[in-house]
């Protein structure tokens, strides 16, 4: 009972109009991408999320959206400056044009549900690690790079500094998140559409004590410090923590540990859908 359609989404507003129940909109262009070709994250990021709403106004069913926001719509400015644990009530104040689009695409949903066009919630995801696979164009990608690739047997860098703290959150307590705030009632919600999901606020240094833990010094030892101006530049502009109490209310918790998350990276791999060399690494 699954259709699958491919292409990008500004040419899909015959399928966005065909009237849906649910939708979980997770399609971005990334940070650092963003950050590079401007015209591309309009694009990919305003233009096409419009399209969507418009096309889900025009089937007049009133679906349920979920929109994958960012900790990235938080950010310092002289006139707020940014707490050291942001929460769903800190003002944000993005700087990047990604957190930006974000925040507006937040303003976007919200406008539409006020209007009863869409029945929409925005969920403000914590970086997630580990990602499978392979890097990415994001500006985080980083997290996910210093763990992945040592367990892969891949020498890597990391381009910030170990005190560097970020919250994070692994793959199926983000997809846990989506689904708790898809689930909730709006008088659940209690409000405001958009809400932070829970995150592990952790150092980087943290992270790769971690990863010694449970795969060992020669592990740990394929990652080196090489600091990218351009990226710390960015992450500098990141919340170094957040909280989570909406989300917590809604029956959700952060992860247990990053060393929890890397072991529930590696017991992922260990999965035939995953890649064959995933954990080569810790073979070595």
């Amino acid at each position: 009972r699954v259709r699958v359609h491919t292409g990008p989404l500004l040419n899909q507003a015959e399928l966005f109009a065909s009237g849906f129940d649910a939708v979980f909109h997770l399609a971005s262009a990334v940070s650092g991408e963003c950050e590079l070709d401007f015209d591309l994250g309009l694009h990919s990021n305003l233009d096409s999320t419009r399209a969507l709403l418009d096309g889900l106004r025009k089937a007049g069913n009133t679906p349920r959206l979920v929109f994958a926001s960012s900790v990235a719509v938080f950010g310092p400015d002289a006139a707020n400056p940014l707490p050291d644990l942001v929460t769903d009530n800190t003002l944000p104040s993005p700087q990047t044009s990604y957190g930006t689009h974000k925040l507006m695409c937040e303003h976007l949903i919200a406008d539409y549900t006020r209007k009863g066009f869409i029945d929409g919630r925005s969920a403000r995801l914590m970086t997630v690690t580990v990602r499978p696979g392979k890097p990415n164009g994001a500006a985080s990608s980083f997290f996910s790079g210093i763990i992945r690739e040592p367990l892969a047997g891949v020498e890597t860098t990391c381009p910030v500094d170990p005190d560097v703290m970020h919250p994070v959150s692994s793959p199926s307590n983000t997809v846990q998140g989506l689904l708790t705030v898809f689930e909730a009632s709006r008088e659940a919600m209690g409000g405001r559409l958009a809400l932070n999901l829970p995150g592990l606020n952790v150092h980087v240094g943290d992270m790769l004590q971690a990863l010694e833990e449970v795969a060992g010094p020669q592990v740990r030892q394929r990652v080196r410090f090489e600091r990218d101006d351009r990226i710390a530049g960015i992450v500098a502009n990141w919340a170094r923590g957040a909280t989570a109490d909406r989300a917590l209310a809604l029956g959700l918790r952060p992860d247990a540990s990053f060393k929890a998350i890397i072991e529930q990276y590696i017991e992922d791999c260990r999965q035939p859908t995953y890649p064959a060399d995933a954990l080569r690494g810790l073979n070595r």
